[in-house]
């Protein structure tokens, strides 16, 4: 299987592709700086490196890009920086997700392709109608209008979940939301649920970012795992 992950430098990313690279795939990072990728990766024979910025690629070298991946991983985000908060580009994980599904849908193959988009669980999944505290909503529409990663990251999952849906004949999807990041070194044992279990504002859960890329991983390389998530969005925390 081939594998082509965006955001594979960032610190999520770079776990990512060594858990699928381990489990004998073939991966493709586009990255900006390929100095990022740690060194135990960097020069794997099944690693293929494309140094660009995902938002200068050409259509015509997106679609090429695409071409033969029978998944595409997204681990973007924004920085946390003030340029990276509250500067461009606002819509970065909405533009990629945007771009590759125009990408894959241009070249119509015959095979359906897996979009995996690493999220958060302070983005509520609309189509279960997830339930909300009045504070907790009210906070959220504040953070929507005050922080453009909020925004972003929900206009991205609304694009798989509203505009590509559950039954396009090209693209299928799973979109992974982890509450407060984490860095741990090895994968624990983590629980994985349909919706929220607590409020990703008033009482957040922890997730550490090696076990999102194990489930990540999971999803893109085994069957059932991703039979039994695809169309969804799951929310995972550490145990």
């Amino acid at each position: 299987m081939t594998i082509l992950v965006f955001g594979g430098s960032g610190a999520t990313g770079r776990l990512l592709v060594e858990q699928l690279l381990g489990r004998g795939q073939n991966v493709k990072v586009i990255v900006r700086s390929p100095d990022n990728l740690p060194a135990t990766i960097k020069n794997h024979q099944h690693l293929s490196i494309i140094n660009a910025s995902i938002l200068d690629i050409s259509d015509a070298d997106m679609i090429q890009h695409v071409k033969g991946c029978e998944a595409v991983a997204s681990c973007l985000g924004h920085n946390l920086s003030l340029r990276g908060i509250w500067g461009p580009p606002f819509r970065l994980v909405t533009d990629a997700i945007r771009r590759i599904c125009e990408a894959i849908k241009a070249n119509n193959s015959e095979m359906q392709t897996k979009i995996v988009l690493m999220n958060t669980a302070g983005n509520s999944n609309r189509d279960l109608k997830e339930p909300m505290s009045i504070a907790q909503k009210c906070v959220m529409s504040l953070l929507r209008v005050l922080l453009p990663p909020q925004a972003d990251n929900e206009k991205a999952a609304d694009y798989l979940r509203v505009l590509i849906g559950q039954n396009d004949r090209l693209i299928n999807w799973a979109i992974v939301r982890p509450d407060t990041l984490i860095n741990e070194i090895d994968v624990t044992e983590y629980e994985i649920h349909v919706s929220p279990i607590r409020s990703a504002v008033f009482n957040p859960g922890k997730t550490s970012r090696i076990n999102v890329s194990h489930f990540m991983a999971d999803l893109i390389t085994d069957k059932d795992i991703w039979d039994k998530w695809k169309g969804q969005m799951p929310v995972i925390y550490n145990k």
